[in-house]
């Protein structure tokens, strides 16, 4: 998918999960004029129990040289209940549009998320907080859709004497529109992971997992990754 890419001139946060998105979105800034000097990656161990994505998004951040923090707020959780993605229940399998998806819910994740990473970056006195919402979330991640991210961006543009805008250049994307313009930039995605389940391999039944196929195969590809 060819995309028009706006020039980027000044520092930027990038909110660095790990998986397919954040690691198409870092590339696709990079490709808009961005330096790799001028990114700072962040990443998140909320307590979710597939925190593999961590040490992939250490991997990827350390051999491109991007500075990166990541930061443990895994204390949280306490406040956090019902998520499949950090209590002991189990993470349901199927698409992400099932009703059973809305277990995988992290209450107001992305709201704590962007707060921090919005903190970080007027600390670097960056203008711009990425983060890789797209259009597959809206169904049941309410902290994805582009009503949220409007909120949010005018939010960040007056909490600080430093306005910091949130941009999410794939919210109107899909998993499979994000994968094609990986494709036109190259990537190798046997450098993300995606599945709910931190296990040795991918489980390929959770909707992280059905997603992530459904736009392999709808872009022609095979995955490179290991399933169960």
């Amino acid at each position: 998918m060819t995309m028009t890419i706006p020039s980027i001139k000044k520092k930027a946060v990038l909110i660095y999960s790990g998986g397919m998105d954040s690691f198409t979105l870092l590339h696709h800034i990079l490709a808009s004029g961005l330096a790799r000097s001028d990114i700072a990656a962040l990443t998140f161990n909320y307590g979710q129990k597939h925190v593999k994505e961590v040490e992939y998004a250490k991997h990827v951040c350390a051999e491109l040289g991007i500075e990166h923090k990541v930061v443990d707020i895994s204390a949280i959780n306490s406040l956090l209940g019902g998520s499949s993605l950090t209590d002991d229940i189990a993470i349901p399998e199927g698409h992400y549009e099932a009703d059973n998806m809305k277990s995988t819910v992290v209450p107001n994740r992305n709201m704590i998320l962007l707060s921090l990473a919005i903190a970080y970056a007027v600390s670097l006195e960056a203008d711009t907080v990425y983060y890789g919402a797209h259009s597959g979330d809206h169904a049941i991640y309410p902290d994805c859709r582009p009503e949220f991210v409007q909120k949010m961006d005018e939010v960040s543009r007056i909490a600080n004497f430093q306005p910091v805008a949130i941009s999410t250049p794939f919210v109107d994307m899909s998993k499979i529109d994000i994968m094609a313009r990986g494709m036109d930039l190259g990537l190798d995605y046997t450098h993300t992971w995606t599945c709910y389940n931190g296990r040795e391999k991918a489980c390929g039944k959770c909707g992280a997992c059905v997603e992530r196929l459904e736009a392999f195969s709808s872009n022609q590809q095979v995955d490179p990754i290991p399933y169960e």
